[in-house]
């Protein structure tokens, strides 16, 4: 990890706050693969592209954070794709119930079906 110049970082590493954004696409991203896979669906990657906003003052904690997951397969079920996310982020990622309780934290996802 590393910071800003002007607070003596160096620009070398991923920020704290970065890290925690990581973090929670991590955790949601991992789950989603595992809940398909445990439905026995075909599911052979899944991206998360993750956009924050933060307050303006000090701390600058984020005040909004939206998941897009790409969850790539064959002939995936579209409403089994729909109830994993939202199992990992109202029941099973750690990270994304934490923030949840602080953040508005929203998610969406798109299939990329191979079968195609």
């Amino acid at each position: 990890m590393d910071g800003a110049p002007d607070v003596g970082g160096r620009n070398m590493g991923v920020r704290p706050m970065e890290m925690v954004l990581l973090g929670l696409g991590g955790c949601t991203s991992f789950d989603i693969v595992l809940i398909l896979q445990r439905q026995r669906q075909a599911v052979t990657d899944c991206q998360v592209q993750v956009e924050a906003e933060r307050a303006e003052k000090v701390p600058k904690v984020f005040t909004r954070i939206h998941i897009h997951y790409i969850v790539t397969g064959r002939d995936l079920d579209r409403k089994k794709v729909e109830r994993a996310v939202k199992m990992t982020a109202e029941k099973y990622c750690s990270v994304s119930i934490m923030l949840s309780a602080s953040v508005e934290l929203t998610h969406d996802f798109e299939i990329i079906d191979l079968a195609d």
